[in-house]
């Protein structure tokens, strides 16, 4: 079974991703913002990162740019969830190593799409 992270510093949001991911058939992990995030990256190295842009102290995407660089992490896919739709946000992130953009809130058929591309199959 797969194992997802969620990173976001809205509690709600984290939770109902990372709901949806188990409903999904992953299993599925909560960060409440970039230091428990980060904490987790740390010592795990899960098979999916979803990860706010838009945080308190850090933001997404100096976490993504920490998951590029760092090389047990570096082959790890992270798709970008964000209610800024901004093309230029769009591009920074596909620009900075995410394999995926997703606006808030992250619809199911969005969802399902992205973990096939990356190969992982979903119930």
């Amino acid at each position: 079974m797969a194992n997802a992270l969620v990173i976001d510093d809205n509690r709600q949001t984290a939770d109902s991703l990372a709901e949806l991911l188990k409903a999904l058939g992953l299993q599925a992990r909560a960060a409440y913002g970039p230091g428990p995030g980060m904490s987790i990256l740390g010592g795990d190295v899960p098979d999916v990162v979803f990860l706010d842009i838009n945080m308190p102290g850090v933001s997404g995407f100096e976490i993504l740019s920490y998951i590029v660089r760092e090389p047990r992490l570096a082959k790890v896919p992270v798709f970008v969830c964000t209610s800024d739709d901004q093309p230029k946000t769009r591009e920074l992130a596909l620009r900075g190593g995410a394999r995926g953009f997703l606006v808030k809130p992250v619809m199911l058929d969005g969802l399902v799409q992205s973990l096939r591309r990356i190969g992982l199959s979903v119930s």
